[in-house]
C-alpha cells in the first residue's frame, strides 16, 4: 500500500517530474494517518484472533444492498468452513456497530452473541466434527462507522456524484462484513452479489460474472474471485464509473479499469493508466508471470488518498507512474505472498518499494537520475541511526512503527537492492521468482524466515547473518577505507563502525571503482568480513582514484576513502588468514589457504572433537557442535572460535 512518497521525493528536486511527485506525496500523506487510525481501533488480538484458529474459512458469498449515497449496508454473508477440530461454536470478526438479525444453519436459526470485542459467537446445536465442510449464513445490517475510514461514502466530480469505497488494511474488513481477519487463513473463493441503484457500477476483485437489471430501478452485480485472498484485500467501489476493458501482458489477459468520468477526460491520467502496460511487461520479465492472469489486473478509482493493492484491482486516487508501479508490484509481493504478521510488513511494502526501483531503473530514469534517486533513499534511510526493518512490537500501541516509511518501506526496499548486489542480477531475480512460486508459499502467508529459507534453496547461500544484521538489527555501517598501490597490487585497509549497538559488524562485499591515470577503470569487490581488515587486489595500471559504493549498492553513511602510503603487502599477508564468521552458527569459512588442507577442532580443554579436510572455497559445517568456544587447528595455526 502506497501511503505517501516520502521515500524519495525530498531528494529529487533536480528531476523534471519533481513537482508532480511532490504533489503526489502530499496527496498520499494522509493515507498513512488514516490507516494508523483504522488499525488503532481494530481488534485487540493484533496479528491473530485466537478464537478463529479452529477452522479454515474456504468460501464466502456476500449478498448485500448498497447505495453510494447512503451510509448503510444490509444483507447476508454465507461462509463455508472446515473445522480443524471438533467445535461447538464458531467466531467471526464483525464490528458491533453492525447488527446481526439472524444466523441460518441448514434451514434452522442458531443462537449467537455479538461481543464487545467486535466478534460474533455462534453456537451449534451439537459439536461439529473435524475436517467436515459446513456452512452458515449471517444476516446483518447497519451503518459502518465512518470514524475508521474503512467504508467511505462521499462524492466526486463537479456534479457531486455519490461514491462508495472500501479500505480494509489492516483490520477493516470486519467493519462491513463478517469474516476472519487473522493473517493465517486466506479465503479460497469469494463471491460478491451487490444490489445497487441501476445508474451505478460496482468494481471488485476477480471476474465480472454478470450485471442484471432487477425490480424497482436496481441491478445486481456479480463478481467472483477464485484466488485465495486475505480479508484485508477484499474490496468494493461503487459510483458512475467509466468502464475501460482492454488487455495487458504477453500473452494478453484482461486489463479492466473503473474510473471517474473526469479521469477519463484527463489525458495525463489516461497516459498513466496506459503506461501500466509497460510496467506490467517489465515486472513479468523480472518478477515472473503476473499471479492472477486467469482473472484480470486493473484499477478502481476511490475516495481515499494514495493507492491500495486490492487483489486483481488496485484502488487508486491518483495516476502517477510511481504509484501505479508500487501497487502493481504488490500483486506479487503482498497479494500472492502475504506477510503472515504485521511484524513482517516489509515483505509487502519493502518489495513494493523495490518495485519502484525497478520502474525507475528500467523505464523512467536515466542512469544519473536513478543514482540521484538512490542517493536520496540512502540519505533518508540513514538519517536516523536506529530502527529495525522488522517491527519488534506489532501491537496496537505501535501502529506508527508498523507503517514506518523509512524502515518498512525504504529500508526494506534497499535490503532487496543489497541482496541483488550480493547475488548478481540474474541470480537475484531468479531467486525472487522462486520465492513466490514455491508450492508451500504461493498464494499463502509468509514470514521473513520463509524468504530466507527460499533464498538458501535457490542460491545455496545462507543469509541468516545478513537478515540478523539488516532486518532484525538496527542502523548502518560507516567505513574508513585506506588504499595504496604497490606495483600491480592495490592494498586496502577497511575499518568499520556501526551506528547502533544491535549489530557488532556488518559483513558485506564492498563495491569499489578504481580509475587509472589514463582513464582505465576496474571494478573490485572487497569481501569485508572483519574490522580493520587488510585486503589486496591486482590492478595493472597506475591508479588515480578509488571510489566506494559508486552506484549506491549498499547502505552506509559518512564513509571515507583515503590514500595511505604506510600500508604494506606484509599487512595483507598477515590479515588474510583466518576463520569467518566468528562467532558462527552452522558454517565456518577459512581464508588465506588455497590448497586442500587437513584441519582439526578441539574443545577448550584440549579434547579432540573432529578431524577433516578443508576444500578451498567450501564451508566447514559445525552444526553438530553445541554452543561454546573451540580451537580450530590448520597448518600448525590455532584459531579460537565461538559457536552460537
Amino acid at each position: 500500500m502506497r501511503k505517501f512518497h516520502l521515500l524519495m521525493l525530498g531528494f529529487l528536486v533536480s528531476q523534471p517530474s519533481y513537482g508532480q511527485k511532490h504533489h503526489q506525496s502530499i496527496e498520499m500523506k494522509g493515507l498513512i494517518e488514516k490507516e494508523m487510525k483504522s488499525y488503532t481501533n481494530k481488534m485487540a488480538a493484533g496479528n491473530v484472533n485466537p478464537n478463529t484458529l479452529n477452522y479454515d474459512l474456504q468460501y464466502q458469498r456476500m449478498d448485500v444492498v448498497l447505495d453510494p449515497g447512503i451510509n448503510s449496508i444490509a444483507g447476508s454473508v454465507t461462509s463455508h468452513f472446515k473445522p480443524n477440530q471438533s467445535m461447538g461454536s464458531i467466531y467471526f470478526d464483525l464490528s458491533n456497530v453492525l447488527t446481526v438479525s439472524q444466523v441460518q444453519y441448514h434451514g434452522t436459526n442458531l443462537s449467537f452473541q455479538q461481543l464487545p470485542t467486535k466478534e460474533i459467537k455462534i453456537n451449534f446445536p451439537s459439536a461439529l466434527p473435524a475436517n467436515t465442510l459446513d456452512s452458515l449464513t449471517i444476516h446483518y445490517s447497519g451503518a459502518p462507522d465512518p470514524v475508521y475510514s474503512t467504508v467511505m461514502f462521499g462524492t466526486h466530480g463537479g456534479a457531486n456524484t455519490p461514491a462508495m469505497s472500501t479500505l480494509n488494511e489492516p483490520y477493516g474488513a470486519q467493519d462491513w462484513f463478517p469474516t476472519k481477519q487473522s493473517l493465517n487463513d486466506k479465503i479460497e473463493r469469494f463471491d460478491f452479489k451487490i444490489n445497487t441503484p441501476l445508474q451505478y457500477s460496482v468494481a471488485a476483485n476477480g471476474k465480472l460474472m454478470s450485471e442484471t437489471p432487477i425490480l424497482n430501478g436496481r441491478k445486481l452485480t456479480f463478481w467472483r474471485t477464485m484466488y485465495p485472498t486475505p480479508a484485508y484485500l477484499i474490496a468494493l467501489g461503487i459510483t458512475n464509473y467509466v468502464k475501460l476493458n482492454d488487455t495487458i501482458g504477453n500473452p494478453p489477459f484482461p486489463f479492466v479499469n473503473y474510473i471517474y468520468p473526469s479521469t477519463n477526460a484527463d489525458p495525463n491520467s489516461m497516459s498513466g493508466i496506459e503506461w501500466t502496460k509497460q510496467i506490467m511487461n517489465t515486472f513479468e520479465t523480472y518478477f515472473g508471470t503476473y499471479p492472477f492472469r486467469n482473472e484480470k489486473y486493473g484499477h478502481m478509482e476511490y475516495l481515499n488518498g494514495g493507492g491500495m493493492e486490492h487483489q486483481t484491482m488496485s484502488s487508486m486516487s491518483g495516476w502517477s507512474k510511481t504509484l501505479i508501479a508500487h501497487e502493481l508490484a504488490h500483486q506479487w509481493f503482498g497479494d500472492k505472498v502475504t506477510c503472515g504478521a504485521w511484524n513482517d510488513i516489509w515483505l509487502n511494502e519493502g518489495f513494493a518499494t523495490f518495485g519502484e526501483h525497478v520502474a525507475y531503473e528500467k523505464l523512467l530514469m536515466s542512469n544519473p537520475e536513478f543514482l540521484n534517486y538512490l542517493s536520496g533513499q540512502v540519505n533518508f534511510i540513514t538519517g536516523n541511526t536506529g530502527g529495525s526493518v522488522n517491527v519488534p512490537d506489532a501491537s496496537l500501541s505501535s501502529v506508527g512503527r508498523i507503517f514506518d516509511g523509512r524502515l518498512s518501506y525504504a529500508k526494506g526496499g534497499y535490503v532487496l537492492r543489497m541482496l541483488k548486489w550480493i547475488l548478481g542480477d540474474a541470480n537475484f531475480y531468479q531467486a525472487i521468482k522462486d520465492y513466490h512460486s514455491r508450492p508451500n508459499l504461493a498464494y499463502n502467508y509468509v514470514r521473513t524466515s520463509d524468504f530466507n529459507a527460499s533464498l538458501l534453496q535457490s542460491t545455496g547461500k545462507d543469509f541468516t547473518e545478513f537478515f540478523n544484521d539488516w532486518i532484525y538489527g538496527e542502523g548502518y555501517p560507516t567505513y574508513a577505507i585506506k588504499w595504496r598501490q604497490l606495483g600491480n597490487e592495490l592494498v586496502f585497509n577497511i575499518g568499520q563502525t556501526q551506528s547502533h549497538s544491535s549489530v557488532s559488524f556488518f559483513e558485506m562485499p564492498l563495491p569499489i571503482k578504481v580509475t587509472g591515470t589514463g582513464g582505465q577503470i576496474a571494478y573490485l569487490v572487497l569481501n569485508n568480513t572483519t574490522n580493520n581488515q587488510y585486503l589486496s587486489e591486482a590492478v595493472t595500471f597506475p591508479v588515480a582514484s578509488v571510489k566506494f559504493n559508486y552506484e549506491y549498492q549498499i547502505l552506509e553513511r559518512n564513509s571515507t576513502v583515503t590514500q595511505d602510503n604506510t600500508l604494506s603487502v606484509a599487512s595483507v599477508d598477515k590479515e588474510n588468514f583466518g576463520l569467518y564468521p566468528n562467532p558462527a552458527k552452522n558454517e565456518l569459512y577459512l581464508k588465506g589457504i588455497t590448497k586442500t588442507t587437513d584441519f582439526s577442532i578441539h574443545a577448550i580443554d584440549g579434547k579432540l572433537l573432529r578431524k577433516g579436510t578443508y576444500q578451498p572455497g567450501k564451508a566447514i559445517g559445525i552444526s553438530e557442535l553445541v554452543p561454546g568456544a573451540y580451537i580450530f587447528t590448520v597448518q600448525e595455526k590455532n584459531i579460537k572460535f565461538i559457536k552460537h
